[in-house]
């Protein structure tokens, strides 16, 4: 395994980061499919055996057990000193607006919970999971500095956002003398580069690190299409909605990707990643089976040529924004997606 530094943070994370939503009792949330704690903690052993030490979870993940299953799994396996945790919050609920929780109180309650559920006394990195239309900026920032200052994260991060979000954000964490974001998580794969129209330009100016999610476009950068998917694949809705309707030119792309995995002997999965590896600090790596995280694992060590990377390059036509991007409007504030944290219902 390999290391980098975060951002302008001083965190030592793996090249690899270990995205912990598939793991969380199955009963408990949106999705049929994750992985109960047995063999969480499978894979969750195996990253650590790997030299992963960067594990992102979020309290939304199935009714915050995500969080329950990674806290024991890191207490029981490794140093607490030695692994970077990160997770995620999620804006007020139209409840707590009418009921007058501010945005400092919201993330407070948010942060209290999510140290409970992993069995913590503090996160390394906190991410705003996606923007909150209802709640002034001011009070994001805010709120989340006095985390920071309280010892309860280390550091922030903002997931979902455009550029100019995260930017506005940052500016007025600069005047105010707040924490600010040193880290974005966004969509971004070989399948999907929107992030370079102006984010990825962005954080490397500003040495704001990129951990995206969805590094396999939901598994569809590690295998030709038709071929055996996993439970997920057949039964995502959301993982349908972001991909689907551009199948077809993406499916130029994925033919390279398993053309050059078979001229250099290694996974589909190890190709996309080393090519999301030359843009990006650490990928977020959702991992339901071991193979997953030793594919993952694997791509530190495989370099493309120039030429390899403009050849997988090629091929992209710009995409329509999808997934939560695509409802980051105004607009859209109040529209209501149910996120179940474990004490509360999370609409968002």
């Amino acid at each position: 395994m390999k290391y980098t530094r975060l951002g302008s943070s001083d965190l030592s994370v793996s090249r690899i980061c270990m995205g912990c939503m598939g793991f969380g009792d199955p009963g408990r949330g949106q999705h049929s499919w994750t992985l109960g704690e047995q063999q969480s903690r499978e894979i969750i052993k195996r990253g650590l055996d790997l030299g992963v030490n960067f594990y992102d979870t979020a309290i939304g993940y199935q009714s915050g057990t995500s969080e329950q299953f990674v806290g024991r799994a890191l207490k029981d396996f490794a140093k607490r000193d030695d692994v970077v945790v990160a997770t995620k919050f999620l804006p007020r609920t139209a409840e707590e607006i009418e009921n007058g929780i501010s945005g400092q109180q919201h993330i407070e309650n948010m942060i209290n919970t999510s140290l409970r559920n992993l069995g913590m006394d503090y996160v390394d990195l906190y991410i705003y999971h996606m923007w909150d239309w209802n709640t002034p900026i001011y009070d994001i920032m805010e709120g989340l500095n006095n985390i920071v200052k309280a010892g309860k994260a280390r550091y922030i991060g903002i997931s979902n956002c455009f550029a100019w979000q995260i930017a506005k954000a940052n500016a007025l964490a600069d005047k105010e003398g707040f924490a600010k974001f040193v880290s974005v998580q966004g969509h971004y794969n070989l399948i999907f580069r929107e992030e370079e129209r102006e984010m990825v330009t962005y954080c490397r100016e500003e040495n704001i690190a990129l951990t995206p999610y969805s590094a396999l476009a939901s598994g569809r950068l590690s295998r030709l299409p038709g071929e055996g998917g996993t439970k997920r694949a057949e039964e995502d809705k959301y993982a349908k909605f972001k991909y689907d309707a551009t199948a077809a030119q993406d499916n130029i792309i994925i033919a390279r990707v398993a053309e050059l995995s078979k001229k250099h002997g290694v996974t589909m999965t190890e190709v996309s990643l080393s090519w999301l590896l030359t843009k990006v600090s650490s990928p977020v790596v959702g991992a339901t089976k071991l193979h997953h995280i030793e594919g993952a694992a694997k791509a530190v060590e495989l370099t493309l040529t120039d030429d390899e990377i403009k050849y997988l390059e090629e091929p992209y036509v710009p995409h329509p924004l999808a997934g939560v991007m695509a409802q980051n409007r105004p607009e859209n504030a109040d529209k209501k997606h149910v996120w179940s944290t474990g004490d509360q219902k999370i609409n968002r």
